[in-house]
């Protein structure tokens, strides 16, 4: 809507996961980074995680661009599955055939026979097979144990299947778990991506303008873009959402730039609710508690000590003058 206003030829801010908008900080380079290591790493686990929103799948769009030959790729992307049914899901990524008789139902033991020829037939031909399994937080333990049990299927030289999981904080605690502990040995990278600095925050709203087609000045200032950090805590999809709003509101008003005003009111309809003017979010919020917490003490505190001084100079006061005052 607001495109031919700002003199962009697309949607600057959108959530989908393109690639071709991807802001490489430092932190996404070695995220990605790590993810080409995996292919190369004969085997087990690769670990990448963030927060929600953080960039996890782009990144992943970007390294399946980038993948080297002769690799083959299995995306899983719903993975609340039973171990039964993420084999077969395994299976027909990988487009492995199964010859099951007519009227029985295949068993997780045919699916990893067919995927073990598979992976034998295809190191054969000098090619690699990745497993890639985002939202990975969600898979139970039972699913995660028969993953770490593909890792055992190899030659004398190397294992024949590299799985990359990819999803949120709880991942990392999950494979915390003494239960797991035999998995988390066979990580061979991890990566946590964190969020972006108020410093990235520009360049990344800079960067995904200019793939739009920008071509004029930046339609938010410098104040615009702070306040936008502050608000997404430094998280490319909240940044997203905010600026999107924020481009919206501006083109409504017929102002060619964003100011903070602007950016409170789009983050006001994004969440539900008005942010206080100077800061937003937990940290925000727990520091304006604190300082009003303080001044209430120190208040309370002043009002205590000259009760205090009051009674002291009572009670030092002459006799004559407590006997007037009783009178």
């Amino acid at each position: 809507m607001y495109k031919k206003f700002f003199g962009l030829k697309r949607e600057p801010f959108s959530i989908a996961p393109d690639p071709h908008y991807l802001f490489m900080s430092d932190r996404h380079r070695e995220a990605l980074a790590h993810l080409l290591y995996g292919v190369r790493g004969g085997g087990g686990f690769v670990l990448l995680t963030g927060e929600i929103g953080a960039g996890k799948t782009t990144v992943c769009r970007c390294f399946l661009e980038q993948v080297p030959r002769r690799t083959n790729v299995a995306y899983i992307f719903n993975p609340r599955q039973t171990a039964e049914e993420l084999l077969e899901s395994i299976c027909e990524d990988f487009r492995i055939p199964r010859e099951i008789d007519p009227g029985r139902v295949p068993s997780a033991r045919d699916h990893v026979a067919a995927l073990n020829e598979y992976l034998l037939r295809s190191h054969g031909v000098g090619q690699n097979n990745v497993l890639i399994i985002d939202e990975a937080q969600s898979l139970s333990a039972e699913v995660l144990e028969q993953l770490r049990l593909l890792t055992n299927l190899e030659t004398n030289e190397r294992k024949l299947l590299q799985i990359m999981l990819i999803g949120q904080p709880e991942l990392r605690d999950m494979l915390a778990r003494p239960e797991l502990e035999q998995l988390a040995q066979r990580v061979i990278a991890r990566y946590h991506l964190d969020a972006l600095t108020p410093r990235e925050t520009a360049q990344y709203i800079h960067h995904r303008l200019s793939v739009s087609g920008l071509s004029g000045a930046l339609p938010f200032d410098d104040a615009s873009v702070q306040r936008i950090h502050a608000l997404s805590c430094g998280v490319p999809r909240r940044i997203n959402l905010l600026c999107d709003r924020a481009l919206l509101g501006a083109y409504a008003r017929g102002k060619p730039q964003v100011d903070v005003a602007t950016v409170d009111k789009a983050a006001a309809e994004v969440t539900g609710e008005m942010p206080p003017r100077r800061r937003w979010g937990a940290a925000g919020t727990a520091r304006v508690r604190i300082a009003t917490a303080l001044g209430l003490g120190v208040l309370a505190g002043a009002a205590l000590f000259a009760a205090g001084l009051w009674v002291f100079d009572a009670m030092r006061a002459p006799a004559s003058t407590q006997q007037q005052a009783g009178r």
